[in-house]
């Protein structure tokens, strides 16, 4: 399990992230291959996934008149994630998203997350950004993600931090 940045009090109360405005998001998590298959071979309700490997998101009926989508495991009623313990790979790096440049491989945080916006120039940012770092340069890491190449996405409105070997 990935140490996290956002704490969780900010992270439940913000509503940002989990929702979408188009189904196809490329926001929407890519799993990893064992992620699927641990879905599949479990009692959490079954969801769809787009031929990328992406969770579909589901329309937001949670008020009427809202329009947009919402990660299937979200649970509107408290802002908590369904299977929070075993939440895909992409949701535990959150705010923090593995980007694809050309044939680079970067290290960036998404500009949309209000934490990391304030946090963005801070020590506490640099020290985080440097464990995550270590971590995805690791063997373990690199293997994984040579092995699933559907979580490096082209992401915009990120900050880029650093490449990744």
């Amino acid at each position: 399990m990935i140490k996290q940045f956002v704490p969780q009090e900010i992270c439940l109360r913000c509503q940002g992230c989990c929702r979408f405005k188009e189904q196809n998001s490329v926001w929407s998590p890519c799993l990893l291959d064992e992620e699927i298959q641990d879905l599949v071979n479990t009692d959490i309700p079954k969801v769809y996934l787009t031929l990328d490997k992406r969770i579909e998101p589901v329309p937001n009926g949670a008020k009427e008149g809202e329009t947009g989508f919402v990660c299937p495991f979200l649970n509107l009623g408290d802002n908590k994630c369904k299977i929070y313990a075993r939440r895909p790979f992409e949701c535990q790096l959150y705010p923090f998203l593995i980007n694809l440049r050309g044939k680079k491989i970067i290290l960036t945080a998404d500009l949309n997350c209000r934490y990391v916006q304030e946090k963005l120039n801070t020590q506490e940012f640099k020290e985080y950004a440097q464990y995550l770092s270590q971590f995805l340069n690791s063997p373990a890491q690199i293997k994984l993600l040579k092995e699933n190449p559907q979580i490096l996405q082209a992401y915009e409105e990120v900050s880029e931090i650093v490449e990744l070997k």
